[in-house]
C-alpha cells in the first residue's frame, strides 16, 4: 500500500508552492529593481575571476586558505636573473641622462633589454620567452622602477596588456607561432592602441571603426578590414613595429554573412602598413618613455590579422578586460611599491642625516608623522603586491582585486611621494642628477590616470563590479531573471534567492552580535595565537561590509549605479580589508618579525579607522532615516570606537626607518642603490656614518670627555676620531643639490631668456 504524501513528494510539493507563492513575486520585483547593463558593462563584470575578494564579501573569510597560500617564492632561474642581468641593467640606468638629456633610453639599455628578454618575461619558454611567474615579473619591474621610471614603463608594457598577453590568451596557433618568437627576440616591439579621443574609458563610445571589405591584391580578391582610427596615449607607439588596434567592426555589405554591427574587435597591425602613422610623440608629464598617438585612414589588413581569428570578432572588449584583470594587478602596483620603498629608504636616511637646531630632523614628531605614513604605506602595498601575484600565479585573473591594486597602490604612492617631498624640502625641489625622487614625483599623474583613472576605478569599478561578481548568489539570481526559459529561470531563482536569504540572516545576526562585543568573539583561524585579534577585527569588518552591501543593493537596486559616491565608499571598505589581509599574510609569511610589529600595528590602526570612517559616511548619506537607523543598529549598536593612529605607534613605525636593522632592510629590499657618487649611495654612506658617529659620541658622553681630548685619554682611537670628523663631509655631500650654468640651461631649453 502506498501513501499519497511521502516525504519526497511532500518536499517537491512544498518547493512548487514556494516557487509559485513567494519566488515568482520576488522574481518579478527583482526584475524591476535590477540595474540595466550595457553589453560592455556586462562583459566587464564577467571578465576575469573572483578570488579572495569574494571571501571578503562573504562575511566570513576563509583564513585557513589565506594562511596556506604560498607567497614570495621565486625559482632559481628567476632569482639568478634578478641577482645578475637585472643588476647589470640597473647599473646602466642614469635617470638624469634619460629624462633630461636624451629623452629616451640609451641604445645600450635598449639592446640589453632585448638581449636579456626583459620585454618577453611573460612569453613561454617554448616561444623563446623567459616564462617568468607573476611574482618574478613584478619583482623585476619593481627593481627597475627604483632606478628609472622610463625603463620600468618600457619593460612593463610588453609584459602587460599587450599584445603579448592577449596573444597568449586568445591568439590562434598560427598567430602565436608567428608573433610570440618575434616578440621574444625583440624583432618586434609591441604597443596596444585602445584609448580614443572621444571614448576614453567608455569603450561603448569608441569611434575608431573597421569595415569589412574585399580588395584585389596581386591579382587575388582578399577579404579584410579597412581601419580608420585616432588613438592617443599609446605607450611604445613611436618605436613599435606591431600594434594591437581596438575598433568597432562593421560589415555593411554582409561579406561575413551576419549582422552589420559586429562589435569591438582587435587586430594585429604592422606599423609599416600603408596609412598607419605611429611616429609622433606625446610628452607624458615631462617623462621620457616612448608614448604617442596612433592614427590611420583606411588601413587595410587581411582578415587573419584579427586577434584570435574570426571566432573572436566582436569579442574584443571581453578579451581586453580579461587581460587587464591580471595586468593591472602587477605592473602599476609594482611601480608604486618601488617609489614607496625608495621614499622610505631615502626619507629615513635623510631624516637622520639632516640636522636642524642641533638635532637630526628625525627627532621631530612633525617629521616622524609623515615618515611613519611612508613606512606603513610601503609595507602595506608591497604586501598586497605579493598576495596579488600569488593569486595570479595560482591561475586567477582577479578583476576586482586588480582594480583595488591599481587604484589604491597608486593613491598610497601619491601620498608617500608627497610626504617625501615635505621631509626633504628644498633638497628634492631642485632637479638634477642628485635628485633621486624627481621622476617619481613627476610620474604621479601618469600612475593615477593610466589603465583606468582612479576616479572611475574607485567610484564605478571596485564595488560596482565586486558587489555582483563577488556575491555568492547575486549573479546567479540575475542570470535566472534573464533566462528566456521562464520555468527553468524560476527554479534557479528560487534556489538562489532562499540560499541568499539564509546567508543574509546569518550575516545580519553576526554583525549585530559582533557590534555589541566590538568583534572580540569574531572568527579567527586555529593557531593564530597573538594575531587572533587582528583576524577577528578583519572578520568583523568583513561581515559589516556584507551587511551594508546587501542593504545598498536591496534598497537602492538599479539606482546604486548612479550613487557613485556611495559606491566609492563601499569600494574603499572592500579595498581596506583586502590590503589589511595582505599585511597580515606578509607578517606571518616573514616569520612574525618583532621589528616589523610597529608597521603591522600602524597599518591596522589606520586601516580599521578608515573602514570605520567609510561606514559612518555610508550610513550618514544612505537615503531614508529609517534605513540609517536600521544600519546603525546592525553595524554599530554601541557606536563607533576606532581612533586615528596613536602617537606611540606612529613613533615606533617611524623609528623603523631611522636606524639600520631588519625592518628597514625588509621594507627597502630591492631598491637599487648603486655605487660611487650615485646619490642614493652617497646618502646611504652618510646615514651609516652618522649612525656610527652617534655611537662614538655616546662613548664621549659616558666618559665626560671633550672630542679634542678623547684620543689622549684613551676614550677613542685616532681612527675613531677621524670617523667622527669625516662624517661632516659625508653629510654635506649628501645634502648638496645641483646647479647649472645659466647659458647651458638657456641653450638646452632652446632660448636664452635674457634676450
Amino acid at each position: 500500500m502506498s501513501f499519497p504524501w511521502t516525504p519526497d513528494k511532500w518536499s517537491v510539493r512544498m518547493a512548487q508552492w514556494r516557487r509559485n507563492l513567494i519566488s515568482k513575486f520576488l522574481m518579478r520585483w527583482y526584475a524591476g529593481v535590477m540595474p540595466e547593463m550595457s553589453d560592455t558593462e556586462a562583459e566587464a563584470i564577467e571578465a576575469g575571476t573572483v578570488w579572495w575578494d569574494a571571501q571578503i564579501m562573504s562575511g566570513r573569510p576563509d583564513w585557513a586558505y589565506l594562511r596556506a597560500l604560498e607567497t614570495g617564492k621565486l625559482t632559481q632561474a628567476e632569482q639568478a636573473f634578478i641577482d645578475g642581468p637585472l643588476q647589470e641593467l640597473c647599473a646602466l640606468l642614469d635617470d638624469w641622462q634619460i629624462e633630461s638629456e636624451l629623452h629616451d633610453l640609451p641604445r645600450p639599455v635598449w639592446d640589453m633589454m632585448i638581449r636579456e628578454g626583459l620585454l618577453a618575461m611573460i612569453i613561454p619558454t617554448e616561444y623563446g620567452g623567459k616564462g617568468f611567474s607573476a611574482l618574478a615579473h613584478s619583482e623585476v619591474v619593481r627593481t627597475i622602477a627604483t632606478r628609472s621610471i622610463t625603463a620600468a614603463v618600457t619593460v612593463m608594457v610588453p609584459n602587460s596588456l599587450g599584445p603579448g598577453e592577449l596573444l597568449m590568451l586568445y591568439g590562434t596557433d598560427e598567430q602565436k607561432a608567428h608573433y610570440l618568437p618575434r616578440l621574444a627576440s625583440g624583432e618586434d616591439i609591441p604597443c596596444f592602441a585602445l584609448t580614443g579621443i572621444e571614448a576614453g574609458s567608455d569603450a561603448g563610445a569608441m569611434t575608431d571603426v573597421g569595415v569589412v571589405v574585399e580588395r584585389e591584391i596581386d591579382g587575388e580578391r582578399v577579404l579584410g578590414i579597412e581601419i580608420t582610427c585616432d588613438k592617443r596615449y599609446i605607450t611604445l607607439a613611436p618605436v613599435a613595429t606591431i600594434a594591437g588596434l581596438a575598433f568597432r567592426l562593421r560589415d555593411p555589405e554582409g561579406l561575413l554573412g551576419g549582422e552589420e554591427e559586429l562589435g569591438i574587435t582587435v587586430a594585429l597591425v604592422p606599423t609599416d602598413t600603408p596609412g598607419l602613422d605611429t611616429g609622433r610623440r606625446h610628452i607624458p608629464s615631462g617623462l621620457a618613455f616612448q608614448n604617442g598617438p596612433v592614427r590611420g585612414e583606411n588601413v587595410f589588413v587581411p582578415m587573419d590579422h584579427v586577434l584570435g581569428g574570426r571566432d573572436h570578432i566582436g569579442k574584443g572588449w571581453r578579451m581586453l578586460t580579461g587581460a587587464l584583470a591580471a595586468g593591472r594587478g602587477i605592473s602599476l602596483p609594482s611601480m608604486s611599491c618601488a617609489a614607496a620603498a625608495l621614499s622610505a629608504l631615502s626619507c629615513g636616511a635623510y631624516a637622520r642625516v639632516r640636522e636642524q637646531f642641533g638635532l637630526s630632523i628625525g627627532n621631530f614628531e612633525g617629521v616622524r608623522e609623515p615618515l611613519a605614513r611612508i613606512a606603513a604605506s610601503a609595507y602595506l602595498i608591497d604586501a598586497a603586491r605579493k598576495l596579488t601575484a600569488a593569486g595570479i600565479d595560482a591561475g586567477e585573473k582577479p578583476a576586482v582585486v586588480s582594480a583595488i591594486m591599481k587604484c589604491h597602490a597608486t593613491e598610497r604612492l601619491r601620498q608617500a611621494v608627497n610626504d617625501a617631498m615635505d621631509i626633504h624640502g628644498g633638497k628634492l625641489v631642485m632637479e638634477g642628477p642628485r635628485n633621486y625622487l624627481a621622476t617619481a614625483y613627476n610620474s604621479l599623474p601618469v600612475a593615477i590616470t593610466v589603465e583606468g583613472a582612479n576616479i572611475l576605478t574607485r567610484s564605478l569599478i571596485i564595488f560596482g563590479q565586486g558587489a555582483i561578481r563577488c556575491h555568492p548568489y547575486l549573479l546567479d539570481e540575475m542570470e535566472a531573471v534573464r533566462n528566456p526559459d521562464r520555468e527553468e529561470g524560476l527554479k534557479a531563482f528560487d534556489h538562489a534567492v532562499f540560499a541568499h536569504i539564509w546567508h543574509d540572516i546569518r550575516n545580519f545576526t553576526r554583525s549585530f552580535v559582533h557590534g555589541l562585543t566590538f568583534g572580540r568573539f569574531a572568527h579567527a583561524p586555529e593557531g593564530a595565537g597573538a594575531l587572533a585579534p587582528y583576524y577577528r577585527q578583519l572578520t568583523h569588518a568583513s561581515v559589516r561590509l556584507a551587511v551594508i552591501s546587501e542593504m545598498a543593493l536591496g534598497v537602492l537596486g538599479g539606482a546604486l549605479k548612479r550613487k557613485e559616491a556611495l559606491s566609492g565608499r563601499l569600494g574603499d571598505i572592500l579595498s581596506e580589508i583586502y590590503l589589511l589581509s595582505a599585511v597580515l599574510k606578509r607578517f606571518e609569511a616573514e616569520g612574525r618579525q618583532a621589528a616589523d610589529k610597529p608597521l603591522l600595528d600602524y597599518c591596522f590602526e589606520d586601516g580599521l579607522y578608515r573602514v570605520q570612517q567609510r561606514l559612518r559616511e555610508v550610513i550618514r548619506h544612505f537615503p531614508g532615516l529609517h534605513w540609517r537607523i536600521l544600519l546603525s543598529l546592525f553595524l554599530c549598536p554601541l557606536g563607533q570606537h576606532r581612533q586615528p593612529v596613536s602617537d606611540a605607534v606612529m613613533n615606533a613605525a617611524a623609528q623603523c626607518m631611522l636606524e639600520p636593522g631588519g625592518a628597514r632592510d625588509r621594507l627597502t629590499r630591492g631598491v637599487y642603490i648603486g655605487e660611487g657618487d650615485d646619490p642614493l649611495a652617497v646618502l646611504e654612506r652618510a646615514f651609516a656614518a652618522i649612525i656610527r658617529r652617534d655611537e662614538l659620541l655616546k662613548k664621549l658622553k659616558g666618559a665626560k670627555t671633550e672630542l679634542d681630548e678623547a684620543v689622549s685619554k684613551g676614550v677613542l682611537s685616532s681612527s675613531e676620531l677621524n670617523e667622527i670628523r669625516g662624517t661632516e663631509a659625508l653629510i654635506r655631500e649628501a645634502l648638496l643639490t645641483d646647479d647649472f650654468d645659466a647659458q647651458a640651461v638657456a641653450a638646452a631649453s632652446g632660448a636664452d631668456r635674457r634676450a
